[in-house]
């Protein structure tokens, strides 16, 4: 039996569930989102948590036990308290800024990277340096984050690059002349 998938998600005050189907609405103060699952687990909703079940011990049924757990756990939190993710840029003359729903980013390239933002997730930049990436949908929120991040890696030499705040890079020595 899957540890994580035998765990019932208990919703916060505020947050209803609704199953239609082979689909998993969540309504909380942030917002909404839906779950289409597959047909290999069971959801139901009772006593203010939701549980789920799987048909049989299948292999492809056992792995979808806990992911189908884990994805709807996130969207009770996103409905509830939502997520947000913060990036930092270093590096001399790296920059961001919002224009519109756009997000442009001065990273030592010779041509500024201009990031469509998708809907759902809303970016804020603090002292020019600091994006904050905030939104209900963790997927989403993610996928955005790591698009970001892609643009300008930090380097292990000078650390310059995007870097998640919460993120330590690992500096090597350089170079040392005789």
């Amino acid at each position: 039996m899957s540890r994580v998938g035998k765990k019932p998600v208990v919703l916060d005050k505020g947050v209803d569930a609704k199953v239609a189907g082979s689909t998993v609405s969540l309504k909380g103060p942030k917002g909404e989102l839906s779950l289409t699952y597959r047909s290999g687990v069971n959801v139901a909703v009772a006593d203010g948590a939701v549980t789920v079940t799987r048909r049989s011990d299948h292999r492809n049924d056992r792995a979808l036990h806990g992911l189908t757990r884990a994805l709807i756990a996130n969207m009770a939190v996103g409905v509830s308290k939502g997520y947000e993710r913060k990036l930092e840029m270093i590096g001399v003359g790296y920059r961001a800024e919002v224009k519109g729903s756009e997000l442009w980013l001065a990273v030592g390239f010779p041509k500024e990277k201009i990031l469509k933002i998708p809907g759902g997730v809303a970016v804020s930049v603090e002292k020019g340096t600091t994006i904050t990436l905030s939104g209900i949908d963790k997927e989403s929120l993610g996928q955005f984050a790591a698009k970001v991040r892609r643009i300008r890696p930090p380097e292990p030499y000078k650390g310059k690059g995007i870097k998640y705040a919460e993120e330590t890079i690992r500096r090597k020595v350089g170079k040392t002349s005789a």
